[in-house]
């Protein structure tokens, strides 16, 4: 039933519209249009002004023609760079780009499968359930779509998002995340005349950071010092250093363990370096960037994708991950996302592709979730 020309066309016309986070519009106009000649609601939030964006997250809804629970579809607008002049080559059924850009799969792939499985649904006059279909922005640069979504809209309590790799895998788990800044306040001095006046925050820091093991901590837990930045010059005692970092783990008492580490390891570092009675100074900020996803394989979720795949013939493996994706933000509000796989590789690239085969599996997958959704199919 998947028409694979179609979902192909579609695709292409989909990654060559511009759509860098915070600048969604231009494409979010042409699924509206789309969605809205195939019947459905079409709304949008109030995210834009929140994000500081052009566009809000998008809501469509198809009523359904049975009467059962609804259930959401959803995927993200927005890419990463390079992504802008997007000229997308297609080869032995593989897309990519001219090499000089991303692709654009990540996650534009999922808008193209979802639009097709409603075109297959609606010409194939096919019994669906109410289906939500909610299109988010600024997922690359924080999940900030989802983080500032207009729950209100929503009546479904679970679905799917398609936003992974594997297309024969479910992702049921996922680690939370805190982001963490820490200042460092030394005191400037001439570096050559006067130095013994100054207090370099930089060494500060290093020797904060020389007391962390970064990295991989454990199967559950990693945590990372992405970006430092301080100093005037070379000649300068640097008086201010800023450090940004992260910790995750599937395990909350292990986040926050690792997070209090990193910390404490900057105050104990200003301590041993005490040379007046307020300097140096370290402040540490502490912000919950998204918390964990773990579904119980006993969820709906979990044994509707599962059933759906039997009839395909399809093992679908549960899968757990490292990063974060809109499906963290959803679960921490009560609503389950299992996140599916739509073939695309090496994102965030300029090596990114993604097979019409992958696409059109994913589309059959999805499409069979609805219909044993719609027939009431013993999971």
């Amino acid at each position: 039933m998947i028409n694979s020309q179609r979902l192909a066309q579609r695709f292409k016309t989909l990654v060559e519209i511009d759509s860098l986070s915070r600048r969604e519009r231009d494409v979010a106009m042409e699924i509206e249009k789309i969605l809205t000649q195939m019947g459905a609601i079409v709304c949008y939030d109030d995210a834009k002004e929140k994000v500081n964006g052009n566009c809000s997250n998008l809501v469509a809804k198809f009523k359904g023609t049975v009467d059962t629970k609804p259930i959401f579809l959803s995927g993200h607008m927005d890419t990463v760079g390079p992504g802008e002049g997007i000229k997308v080559q297609f080869e032995n059924g593989i897309f990519k780009s001219d090499g000089t850009t991303i692709l654009g799969a990540d996650d534009k792939s999922a808008i193209a499968i979802i639009l097709e499985v409603m075109a297959v649904i609606l010409e194939n006059n096919l019994e669906y359930p109410p289906v939500e279909i909610i299109f988010t922005v600024c997922e690359e640069i924080g999940l900030l779509g989802a983080k500032n979504f207009d729950y209100s809209l929503m009546d479904s309590t679970f679905g799917y998002i398609l936003d992974s790799t594997d297309t024969q895998g479910i992702v049921t788990k996922a680690p939370a995340a805190n982001k963490i800044t820490i200042k460092v306040y030394g005191k400037a001095a001439h570096a050559g005349a006067a130095p013994q006046n100054g207090i370099n925050a930089i060494w500060v820091a290093s020797k904060g950071i020389s007391r962390l093991t970064l990295g991989r901590i454990d199967e559950e837990t990693t945590c990372n010092l992405g970006i430092i930045k301080g100093g005037v010059a070379t000649n300068i005692v640097p008086e201010f250093v800023e450090i940004k970092g992260e910790a995750r783990s599937h395990d909350i008492e292990k986040l926050n363990a690792v997070t209090d580490t990193i910390v404490t390891a900057f105050h104990t570092a200003a301590k041993e370096v005490k040379a007046s009675l307020d300097l140096p100074r370290v402040e540490a900020v502490v912000e919950k960037d998204f918390p964990n996803t773990n579904i119980s394989e006993a969820h709906e979720v979990i044994q509707l994708a599962r059933k759906a795949a039997d009839n395909l013939g399809i093992h679908l493996a549960s899968k757990t991950i490292g990063g974060g994706a809109d499906a963290n933000i959803f679960f921490g509000r009560g609503i389950v996302a299992g996140v599916l796989g739509t073939g695309m590789t090496d994102v965030h690239t300029v090596k990114e592709s993604i097979d019409i085969k992958d696409m059109v599996n994913s589309a059959k997958l999805v499409l069979e979730i609805l219909k044993v959704h719609a027939t009431g199919e013993p999971l």
